[in-house]
């Protein structure tokens, strides 16, 4: 189980990964939005926000919709224009 955890946790911190949170954070900031803001509008706990944009929670592709929705940004913005393999 601890094995799993760790491959979990090192893909979170992938360069990939690391530009999505970068993404998220700076889509936001353009929006002109707090977290609170956006915690209220996806109906979440603020503290739900920080975890995305920390990296302490994975980011699932529906909630990834909703914050573009929200930041009025493509889905793409988000993304890495090439994945790594």
């Amino acid at each position: 189980m601890e094995h799993g955890s760790h491959r979990r946790r090192s893909a979170v911190y992938s360069a990939e990964y690391q530009y999505l949170l970068t993404r998220l954070r700076d889509a936001r900031h353009q929006a002109g939005l707090t977290q609170v803001q956006v915690a209220k509008a996806l109906r979440r706990h603020q503290s739900f926000i920080t975890k995305c944009e920390l990296g302490e929670r994975r980011i699932d592709p529906i909630d990834l919709q909703r914050f573009a929705k929200l930041y009025r940004k493509p889905v793409g913005f988000f993304l890495p224009r090439r994945l790594s393999t």
